[in-house]
Formats: structure tokens, C-alpha cells, sequence
């Protein structure tokens, strides 16, 4: 338990799970079932929300340690418990996960009328895993939730997608579970090392450098496809065309997000010679990624496919700077990755406006929307701008704050990043002028209508982040700062040891 006796992780993780229970529970014709569970789901993720506030209010910023603590023997035998925890590095992600859930089932209400009830069952499922991942203090059970995540987004996009959707689902599901095979022969080789599946005992484990390296490229091969890395990146831009939206949502703004984490949680803390070593391998495949992964953006024609490619390029700029191992990289990396959940989940959406109302993506089909959906066209300038880093967004922080770690590890790699950065603005600046300046190409636009006020309060939160984060980023950095200086503090020292032996 935490110091207050109050199991709030627990809470967190386990509620969306009642909520489920109860939607199961609902009874009667088809319409009322489909609406109670749409009401069940919204006021259960609301106050999930709710509570996950009280991180934010009650998170001690000095302490860069983990917080509100539970343990609970569950194979003591064995050395596995369940243990929760938050620190600095996770705390921003367990309410990025909890406020995305209510928006996708606002943004759900009305563009999800089949089998309503297993949808939002399926939503709750997802968001207890999310939460249980980011939370996780024990190998073992960060494993389970890490891979518990693919059966609910796999029946979403399975069940609720597009076309292709079976295509897409089994993609995604076979790509993410190769690479998890590996990690768990790595997670088994530290438990037989240590006796214990708990992280914050198998940070204090030595482990010899040529064993490190093998761990490292395992846990490598599940990362690296979460992120996903290039060129293991194949699968997301056929599960974001082919997820409905809010499946797209929670596709880029958290579940792309468990790669990275898990570098930053697991990888670099518990094998920090071979993090090092694999730094420059790093570098130049997130460079590559921002790079091509930008000039592939040009080229298409999907409105959703050009935001998956752009999620590509973000995350490879969260790549690298993770594996500068210097406070602005990390601290900047970890920014980007709260700021990328809030503006591509947001481009998300403004996709799924218009595809709600004339049922395509292509961006060929639209064209003269201003004149139309002038509140719309305000709404996507705003998330295009963040999406491109402009100054006093939610983009800008992280990808300077990135830039700057990466020139003192390499001005090369600063290069290569920043020129993937401009090629972003191009493509973006690209899709938003057709879509909304354009001449109107089709009479049946001047019928569409503005946004509606569950559309407007879809949008409301994410707006008001996206400002927030790009005018006062520090409120949001200082949850990091500690747990970052800490992080970069034992890497230097795990490092100079070897040094010192060689000597």
C-alpha cells in the first residue's frame, strides 16, 4: 500500500474493469443496451480520470524514486509479486492513458452503432491494461499487461474497422507478439540471474556486458516494433487506416508510447553498457525513420495513412533522444511523447470529423472546408501547428529540448533529425491546405455541418493541452526532472565502473 494506506494505483488499474461488469450486466432491446453502456463506459472512464488527478495534485516532484506504492505476494515462491508504482517517468502517462479513454468514447457516441456494448467493453479492458502497464513495478506483470493490450485493440480494430480490418488486426497482432517472445526469454534469463522479477532489485543487478548485449537486442525486438521503429514500422499505417477513430486515437497516443517506455523503464536502466553500445544503431535508425518516414508522408493520398507516417517520425525523434543518456535528450523524448499522444490523437479525430460526415479519407475528395466548417478548420490549423512544432504549441518543447541532447552527443544526428522536422512541416502544411483551402470539389461539402457540442467537447481538453504544454512546458517538465537526473546519474556511474576495472 502507499504511505496513506489507499490503494489508488490498484483503483486506477482495476475499475474500467467493474464498469465493464456492469455494461455486461445491461439488460433490454438493443437500443437501451447500446445506450447505457455508451453512459456506463463515459462516467466510468470520467471517474477514473478523476482519481488519476490526485497523481497530479499529490506527486511529490523532488522524490525521484517511485510513489504510491502497493505490494501484494502473488508467486512469492518464484520471487514475482504484484507490485505498483508510479515515478516521474511514468506518472504524465497513466493520465494521458485515463484522459484519452473518456474522449474516444465521446468521440464513439454516435459513429459506433454495432455491438455497441462489446465496444465499450473492450475500451474499459484496454484501459485497465494501459494503466497496469505504466504502472507496473515487477518484470513479470509489466509483461503481462504490455502484452494484454493487443487482445482488446486487436478486436477493435478486428471487429469495428474498416475493409481490411481482419488484414490490419492480425498484422499488428503478429508483428508486436515475435517481438514479445524474445523479451520474455530475456525477462526469464534476468529472473534466473536475480531470483526476483522485481525492477527497482534488478536495477542494483550487475550483469556481464556480452550478456547484456543479448538482453538488449531482445527487449529490442519488442520495443522497436511498438514504437515502431524503422523498418519494423510497417504495421501501424495499416491499423490506423483500418481502426475506427478512437481505435486510432489510443493506437497513437499511448500504445505507441509502450515502446519507448519500455527503453527507458527496462533497457537502459537494467543494460546500460549495451544501451550504450547500441546508441549510435539507434541514432541512425531514428534518423532514417524521420527522415524517410516524412518523404513517404508526401506521397499519400489517406488522410489517416499521412498522420500514421508523421507518428513514424515523431517517434524516432523519441527514440533518439532517449539514447542521448543526457538530461534535455531524455527530458525532451519523454515531453514528446506526452505532447505526440495529445496532438496526432487529436489530428485523429479532425480525420474522423470529416470521415463521420462524407465517409472518405482521401484527401483528393475535399478541398474549400473553411468556408463551410469554419470552427472545424480553426480547430484542425491548431493541431496541425503542433503537430509541425511551431513555437507555443505542445510540439515545440520536446522536439527542442531533443534536438539540443542530441547536438551534444552528435551534431550529425542533430542534423539529420532537424531536416526530418522541416520535411514534417511540408507534408502537414501539405495536407491542411488541400483539405481546408482548396477549391471545394464536391457540391455535397456545402452541406456539411459544423462542429457539433460533443465534437466541441471532444476537442476542449486537447486544445486547451496543446496551449498549455507550448506556453508553459515547465509545469509539465518538473514531473520528469528528478526521475530523469536520477536515470542519467546511475547510466554515468554503471558506465564508469567498467572503466575503472580496465585501468
Amino acid at each position: 500500500m502507499n504511505a496513506a494506506g489507499f490503494p489508488l494505483l490498484s483503483l486506477l488499474t482495476f475499475l474500467p474493469l467493474v464498469g465493464a461488469a456492469v455494461i455486461l450486466m445491461v439488460r433490454g432491446d438493443e437500443a437501451t443496451v447500446a445506450s447505457n453502456a455508451r453512459w456506463a463506459a463515459l462516467w466510468t472512464s470520467l471517474i477514473v480520470l478523476a482519481l488519476s488527478l490526485i497523481l497530479w495534485f499529490r506527486f511529490d516532484l523532488a522524490n525521484p524514486g517511485f510513489q504510491f506504492e502497493e505490494r501484494l505476494d502473488w508467486l512469492p515462491d518464484f520471487g514475482v509479486g504484484y507490485h505498483m508504482g508510479v515515478d516521474g517517468i511514468s506518472v504524465l502517462f497513466v493520465l494521458l492513458s485515463t484522459l484519452l479513454t473518456p474522449i474516444c468514447i465521446l468521440a464513439s457516441w454516435e459513429s459506433v452503432q454495432n455491438r455497441v456494448r462489446e465496444y465499450m467493453v473492450a475500451f474499459l479492458l484496454l484501459e485497465t491494461m494501459m494503466v497496469g502497464m505504466f504502472c507496473a513495478m515487477d518484470i513479470v506483470l509489466f509483461y503481462v499487461f504490455f502484452e494484454g493490450v493487443l487482445i482488446p485493440m486487436f478486436l477493435i480494430i478486428g471487429v469495428w474497422g474498416g475493409q481490411r480490418r481482419v488484414y490490419a488486426a492480425f498484422k499488428l497482432f503478429l508483428y508486436t507478439l515475435l517481438g514479445s517472445v524474445l523479451m520474455l526469454l530475456a525477462i526469464l534469463a534476468l529472473w534466473f540471474r536475480a531470483g526476483s522479477a522485481d525492477i527497482p532489485a534488478l536495477m542494483q543487478l550487475t550483469i556481464p556486458r556480452q550478456t547484456q548485449m543479448w538482453m538488449f537486442l531482445a527487449f529490442f525486438a519488442a520495443f522497436a516494433v511498438k514504437v515502431p521503429m524503422w523498418p519494423v514500422h510497417t504495421w501501424l499505417p495499416d491499423a490506423h487506416v483500418e481502426a475506427p477513430t478512437a481505435g486510432s486515437v489510443i493506437l497513437a497516443g499511448v500504445l505507441l508510447k509502450m515502446g519507448a517506455y519500455g527503453f527507458i523503464r527496462l533497457s537502459i536502466p537494467l543494460l546500460p553498457e549495451a544501451s550504450q553500445y547500441f546508441a549510435p544503431f539507434i541514432f541512425t535508425l531514428s534518423v532514417v525513420a524521420v527522415i524517410y518516414t516524412s518523404l513517404v508522408a508526401f506521397a499519400q493520398e489517406d488522410m489517416k495513412k499521412l498522420i500514421a507516417y508523421s507518428s513514424v517520425a515523431h517517434m524516432g525523434i523519441v527514440t533518439l533522444g532517449l539514447f542521448t543518456f543526457n538530461q534535455q535528450g531524455v527530458s525532451g523524448a519523454l515531453f514528446q511523447m506526452v505532447s505526440h499522444g495529445v496532438v496526432s490523437g487529436a489530428l485523429f479525430l479532425c480525420v474522423g470529423v470529416l470521415y463521420d460526415r462524407v465517409h472518405t479519407r482521401e484527401i483528393a475528395r475535399y478541398g474549400g472546408v473553411v468556408k463551410i466548417m469554419p470552427a472545424y478548420a480553426l480547430v484542425f490549423m491548431l493541431f496541425t501547428m503542433g503537430s509541425v512544432a511551431l513555437p507555443g504549441t505542445a510540439g515545440f518543447p520536446g522536439e527542442f529540448l531533443v534536438l539540443t541532447g542530441a547536438w551534444r552527443s552528435s551534431p550529425w544526428v542533430a542534423l539529420g533529425a532537424a531536416t526530418g522536422m522541416i520535411l514534417g512541416a511540408a507534408y502537414m502544411l501539405y495536407l491542411y491546405r488541400r483539405v481546408v483551402f482548396s477549391r471545394m470539389t464536391r457540391d455535397d461539402l456545402r452541406a456539411l455541418l459544423d462542429l457539433s457540442p460533443r465534437e466541441y467537447a471532444t476537442f476542449a481538453p486537447l486544445i486547451l493541452l496543446t496551449l498549455w504544454m507550448g506556453i508553459y512546458p515547465s509545469s509539465f517538465l518538473q514531473f520528469f526532472q528528478a526521475s530523469v537526473a536520477a536515470l542519467v546519474q546511475r547510466h554515468e556511474a554503471a558506465l564508469a565502473i567498467p572503466r575503472l576495472a580496465g585501468m
